[in-house]
């Protein structure tokens, strides 16, 4: 049996069929438009125990689109950077920037000087909104950038008074709010301050409206260019397969702990959620679970977004386990592998199944589902509609149902291409098709099961972190040689990274080599383990064998 004929049997079964779904609107703004014209009072996003309406969220946001056309005479076309956590200005300032026809870099709050400096300057972003305690990293940056605005935002900025100054007081004795240099900056308080009048901007389906970066396997990222006809069709794809619930999703309480910034959490947050009116409950720091648990004990919430390592520390959580999880009807997973005793334990304790998915940032991002009331755990679901793929061997030779080899789709959803890469962009689109680099096997019941990764691309709890990036940032160091980086398997957070070196200088120790890459690299890119060797694995051309080296791992978890 061949790949696309299982799939297609698979769709027909589960009734999410095989046809790409007609779109919700013609862009992004108009789902969001959509939305006020039928549901402006109805709560949009909660944060730090606030709540806005749709109403209110668009009338903030139009007051941004006026300061950021008026006074920073941004234009249909520019970049700008959003470099936030989940916090309420995320999606005011995203919402401000379609209403012009901007173009939003997503932005990891946690990079580096070095990181923030390639992405701004590939991208060319004119202006960047920035929480203040990534500020000061920001203006490290800044001396080697062109950009010509920062705007920077405290996390109560949104908060009403009196709560708002009381609450920046209290801060401020607890040494957790940065001075800032009022002269060198814009404050968001500012942007929301004034009047809501602007010229909108008429978007096109073929306008880039997002460029999101994702690492490369030649070490720099690169930025995906995100167009509103991929995302659009990428939103009506899941909200096909949604569809099939026994009650459609509608009006309902969604826990968003996955930052914003990700294109998984994106796409969703503003865009899925907003298309069935719903109530986004924002997690600004997923990783304090206490906090998170206080955050939506109050609600009886229906759909909840995910991925393996944040079950892990959840269900770790006496309070979580008490929660009311009578109305969680979905539980979605997606950005990493989903362990089957981790599904097993979210199933026990909240009586919902989880149902994992697959995508890339080059594909919008959704790939495969899970359809619900058709999960099949250990698997990343099956193709969902409008998309084809096939298998391929490393000679190109298509391979039927439990082949084995890469991962090849075609579909709406593919992105127009990487931005001011050609070369590269003909390298992962052939002939139509996105050659996603990931190993898998497909059942005769058209599921989908990924084996291996072709690139070497290493998940730590969601994230890609990219070997090839890593070597070339360490081997910056005097003390190293050289060096390979590695995924090893952890329980927590799927997968961590371990460094192999050889060094220059004998006395160079572990603990020196981790505060390096930690004063260089995000920190879920850092290596949690070091180990020294004389040598490393090479072939007769003198490429590093990181096969060998997995092959030889033996790791702690």
């Amino acid at each position: 049996m061949q790949v696309q004929d299982a799939i297609s049997q698979a769709q027909q079964k589960t009734g999410i069929g095989s046809k790409q779904p007609d779109l919700p609107a013609r862009s992004l703004l108009e789902i969001w438009q959509q939305a006020i014209s039928d549901s402006s009072a109805c709560p949009a996003y909660t944060c730090l125990g606030e709540t806005l309406s749709y109403g209110e969220v668009d009338q903030l946001s139009r007051r941004v689109a006026s300061y950021f056309q008026k006074k920073l005479k941004l234009v249909p076309g520019d970049r700008i950077a959003v470099q936030l956590p989940n916090l309420m200005q995320y999606p005011i300032v995203v919402v401000a920037a379609w209403k012009l026809g901007l173009v939003i870099v997503n932005t990891n709050p946690m990079y580096t000087v070095r990181e923030l400096v390639h992405q701004f300057n590939d991208s060319g972003v004119k202006a960047v909104v920035v929480l203040d305690q990534f500020y000061q990293t920001l203006c490290d940056a800044l001396p080697d950038t062109a950009i010509e605005h920062v705007i920077v935002t405290r996390p109560l900025d949104l908060l009403p008074e009196p709560k708002r100054t009381l609450l920046s007081g209290a801060m401020k004795l607890m040494g957790k709010r940065p001075p800032l240099a009022r002269d060198k900056h814009i404050s968001f308080t500012d942007l929301i301050s004034g009047g809501g009048n602007y010229i909108a901007h008429k978007a096109s389906l073929d306008d880039v409206c997002a460029l999101q970066y994702t690492g490369g396997t030649t070490g720099a990222s690169k930025g995906v260019m995100l167009t509103q006809y991929s995302l659009l069709s990428n939103i009506a794809q899941s909200l096909h397969v949604t569809s099939i619930l026994e009650k459609p999703l509608k009006n309902n309480i969604v826990v968003a702990p996955l930052p914003i910034y990700h294109i998984y959490a994106y796409s969703l947050c503003m865009g899925l959620i907003p298309a069935t009116r719903g109530h986004t409950i924002l997690i600004p720091d997923p990783r304090n679970i206490p906090l998170f648990v206080r955050s939506i004990k109050n609600f009886k919430f229906e759909l909840f977004i995910g991925l393996n390592s944040l079950f892990v520390s959840l269900l770790e959580n006496k309070d979580f386990k008490k929660l009311d999880f009578s109305n969680l009807k979905m539980t979605m997973s997606g950005g990493m592998a989903l362990i089957e005793s981790v599904a097993d334990d979210w199933e026990r304790t909240t009586g919902c199944i989880v149902s994992e998915g697959y995508g890339m940032t080059e594909s919008s991002p959704v790939i495969s589902m899970n359809p619900p009331g058709f999960e099949r755990i250990g698997t990343a679901g099956t193709a969902i509609p409008g998309t084809e793929i096939k298998v391929i061997d490393q000679q190109g030779v298509e391979q039927p149902v439990d082949g084995v080899g890469e991962l090849c789709v075609r579909g709406p959803q593919v992105m127009a291409g990487y931005w001011q890469r050609e070369d590269q962009t003909a390298e992962t689109i052939i002939d139509g098709w996105l050659h996603t680099g990931d190993i898998v096997t497909v059942d005769d019941q058209g599921y989908i099961k990924i084996v291996d990764r072709l690139k070497d691309m290493i998940i730590v709890s969601g994230f890609n972190v990219y070997p090839n990036e890593l070597e070339q940032t360490l081997t910056a160091h005097p003390g190293v040689s050289q060096c390979a980086a590695i995924g090893v398997a952890d329980t927590k957070a799927g997968e961590v990274v371990k460094m192999f070196v050889v060094r220059s200088d004998s006395e160079l120790t572990a603990t020196e080599v981790i505060d390096f890459c930690k004063q260089n690299m995000a920190g879920y890119k850092v290596p949690k383990f070091v180990e020294f060797r004389d040598e490393l694995p090479m072939t007769n051309v003198g490429k590093v064998l990181r096969k060998d080296l997995k092959a030889q791992e033996k790791s702690p978890v």
